[in-house]
């Protein structure tokens, strides 16, 4: 049972969740369409826990390595 990767449940850091045992769904594709049909204000409309401050999180970590 050691392998198994745990779900990230209440963790909004992309970072703590890459870096730790967590399983994960790669959405990074999300990004370069984010990025090739940008404005000036971009609207996250998602229910809640639906991965918004997460995906914010993602952003800022993918950015911070560029």
């Amino acid at each position: 049972m050691s392998g198994k990767r745990m779900l990230p449940m209440g963790i909004e850091n992309f970072k703590e969740i890459r870096t730790g045992n967590y399983y994960y769904v790669d959405k990074t594709g999300l990004i370069k369409t984010l990025l090739e049909h940008f404005g000036k204000v971009n609207l996250f409309t998602r229910p809640r826990r639906f991965g918004k401050t997460l995906n914010m999180s993602m952003q800022d970590n993918g950015w911070r390595d560029v």
